[in-house]
């Protein structure tokens, strides 16, 4: 069976799982044992069912990946029992437009539970022959899926990298004994891992309270763009999403200047303190602005929509509380004038990429990595977290701004260089990268 350039197909295997062949089926490709040839990547992270913000940055960063390497994609599919998600009622729901490049061999996928899954898991790695596996991690739910695949890898010979996106979901964390686990596991793992990526420097710092990484099996790779949301844009349409309040009497919500906040609900993403800034907000600021508030309740919290309900200006904020596809977030950055993130604390966002891409002025708090992941972004203002006055104060400042559009500093082609350090770094077979963008970046230019 030969496949061209441009084509792909799929088959069920008996379990269900989706395999999805590039136009390098690796089953039927040439062996290549070129020395200086790039080397043969899988990616593992999370795959569509479950559908999270480390969906999205599998896809980015094996389709990134895919410009300089053969790549294929080995995705987690039932993340976990669906009744112990939290955003249990979407699963399995379409949301996404995002895809991954034609030319990348796809297996949807590995189950929590396992079953067959996981040996069509080692029958996908056996067929691509990756020479480098990286892991993406951000969950204990993967944890002995990863353990399987990074024994497989090392009696292969394969090298192994392990992305850190955080150290340990903090949901996970407060659960009684499953820190302990997990440290415990983790160690086990890291056995067989030859190198790390970091998105910081402060992830790098937090990380090494818990584990050792010696500083020439680690890379800091900027988080690239979320620029792919921006292509489904349409300016020109609202929002189908639920409706804010009728407004109020005079109040003209065409003209209002939008402050969007976008991403899951949780206790340390300090939504209430973005609620509770916007009361603050002078009278004759307030009147002629909206608060947007577009994402998913997780773990129970409903501090937000009782700062909401208790606020005498609740017919000014809009509160969506599900997880909307991409077609609705591009259109909710469209029409925003502003992006507030006031987290309490984060390692990274990618809510604030899909801001920096889209261009957006930005007020976020000086937390985590958010500092090193915004510090070149032009449209960015720091605050600090937990703090509704200086957010007021930040916020009250931008509807008289002249509206403009920043450049997004981050590139993908950083994060692949990087990466391509790495490998040359731990010994391993590694790629030329594409040339790096121009460092005088364009500057900030009036919104249309």
């Amino acid at each position: 069976m030969t496949i061209s350039a441009y084509e792909a197909r799929t088959f069920e295997s008996d379990d269900s799982t989706t395999v999805t062949l590039g136009s390098d089926d690796p089953r039927t490709a040439p062996r290549s044992d070129d020395p200086t040839a790039a080397p043969r990547v899988m990616v593992v992270g999370a795959g569509w069912r479950f559908t999270s913000g480390i969906s999205y940055y599998t896809c980015r960063l094996t389709n990134a990946i895919a410009e300089v390497a053969p790549v294929s994609a080995l995705l987690m599919r039932q993340l976990v029992p669906t009744r112990l998600y939290p955003g249990r009622g979407r699963v399995g729901q379409p949301v996404n437009d995002l895809a991954y490049d034609r030319s990348v061999n796809v297996f949807d996928g590995v189950d929590w539970f396992w079953g067959k899954s996981i040996l069509e898991a080692k029958k996908f790695f056996e067929a691509n022959r990756p020479q480098v596996l990286i892991l993406q991690w951000w969950t204990g739910a993967v944890l002995h899926s990863y353990l399987r695949l990074a024994r497989l890898a090392r009696r292969s010979g394969c090298r192994v990298i392990i992305e850190w996106h955080e150290v340990q979901d903090t949901g996970e964390a407060r659960i009684p004994g499953v820190a302990r686990s997990v440290r415990a596991a983790m160690k086990v793992l890291l056995r067989n891992v030859d190198g790390h990526v970091v998105h910081s420097q402060y992830d790098l710092d937090l990380l090494r309270q818990t584990y050792d990484l010696p500083d020439e099996l680690v890379a800091i790779a900027a988080h690239g763009p979320y620029d792919h949301h921006g292509r489904n844009a349409q300016p020109d349409t609202a929002p189908d999403t639920a409706p804010a309040a009728a407004p109020a009497a005079g109040q003209d919500a065409a003209k209002d200047f939008v402050f969007l906040y976008f991403g899951v609900v949780r206790p340390y993403k300090g939504v209430e303190d973005l609620v509770a800034a916007f009361d603050l907000l002078p009278p004759e600021v307030r009147n002629r602005c909206r608060l947007v508030l577009v994402g998913e309740k997780w773990e129970g919290w409903t501090a937000p929509e009782q700062a909401i309900a208790a606020s005498p200006n609740a017919d000014r904020i809009q509160f969506t509380d599900r997880y909307v596809t991409d077609a609705e977030v591009a259109d909710h950055f469209a029409h925003a004038d502003a992006v507030v993130l006031p987290y309490r604390r984060s390692s990274s966002s990618g809510p604030l990429h899909i801001a920096m891409s889209s261009g957006l002025p930005v007020i976020v708090t000086a937390v985590g990595g958010l500092v090193e992941a915004a510090d070149e972004y032009e449209g960015a203002r720091f605050v600090p977290p937990a703090d509704p006055p200086a957010l007021a104060a930040a916020m009250a400042q931008l509807p008289d701004h002249p509206p403009t559009r920043f450049p997004d500093p981050h590139s993908w082609s950083t994060t692949v260089q990087a990466y391509g350090q790495l490998l040359h770094r731990i010994g391993a077979p590694t790629w030329t990268t594409p040339a790096q963008p121009a460092t005088n970046a364009p500057t900030a230019t009036p919104a249309p």
